[in-house]
């Protein structure tokens, strides 16, 4: 394996879910040759792409399908935010989390939706009100204990701010 396959394959080890775009910065490889790399380590098994709408992922390929969900969510600020509110507190209503993450209802509606779709957060009827729950907890738990970055190294993603907060 060359060396340049190494250093992406380093690059997705270290921040599973990363996006193209920062798999680009973080190597400073240029698009066409970015995609030529990711694409012979795709077809090789080294590395597992996730496509959504506009969008690529990587991850490891060990990373199964609830890791990477969980991943998804805790890459982007928001659904990080509720995350961490129901770990912090599990059994929140809808006021609280807009309270937790200070955004707007619209804002909390539309990404707590995506977490309740995707099986990360579940909603139950408690006295007629109601309540949000963690689904992932083992999922995040065991996440942050395989990806935890030591001491030594400075964090270069949306990801491993989720280690510093905990």
């Amino acid at each position: 394996m060359t060396d340049r396959n190494i250093q992406l394959q380093q690059i997705i080890d270290q921040n599973p879910g990363i996006q193209f775009r920062e798999i680009m910065r973080s190597s400073g490889l240029k698009n066409g040759v970015l995609s030529h790399y990711l694409g012979k380590l795709e077809k090789h098994g080294i590395i597992k792409v996730v496509r959504g709408p506009r969008q690529a992922r990587f991850y490891p390929p060990g990373i199964s399908e609830d890791e990477s969900k969980t991943i998804k969510a805790l890459r982007r600020q928001t659904p990080r935010d509720l995350l961490l509110a129901l770990i912090k507190q599990d059994g929140l209503e809808f006021s609280e989390l807009v309270n937790e993450v200070e955004k707007s209802p619209s804002t909390v509606s539309l990404y707590l939706s995506q977490l309740v779709q995707d099986e990360q957060v579940e909603i139950k009827l408690e006295n007629l009100r109601k309540k949000y729950y963690i689904k992932t907890r083992k999922v995040v738990d065991q996440l942050i204990e395989n990806y935890r970055p030591s001491s030594l190294e400075k964090p270069t993603s949306g990801f491993e701010d989720i280690f510093n907060s905990l």
